[in-house]
């Protein structure tokens, strides 16, 4: 499984949103579909909501091939 690491800028950002930023998906149409089609998880568990807020910790797995963690943007 590939792992990808998203780093948030903001307090969360929408499923959708996050599927498209980490090129997942490359429309927003593309990205509901693959949510409507039951292909994305949100921690261990179907998500069908398009518009579900992810926060910092989330994981997010789509196609069983694609992990993407959600983590806070490092001070520097």
């Amino acid at each position: 499984m590939e792992r990808i690491e998203f780093q948030l800028r903001t307090p969360y950002i929408d499923l959708l949103q996050l599927l498209k930023a980490t090129g997942l998906c490359a429309t927003g149409g593309e990205a509901k579909w693959a949510v409507d089609e039951g292909r994305v998880t949100v921690n261990g568990e179907a998500e069908s909501r398009r518009r579900r807020k992810l926060v910092v910790g989330d994981e997010v797995v789509m196609d069983g091939q694609y992990l993407v963690h959600i983590e806070q943007v490092s001070a520097t």
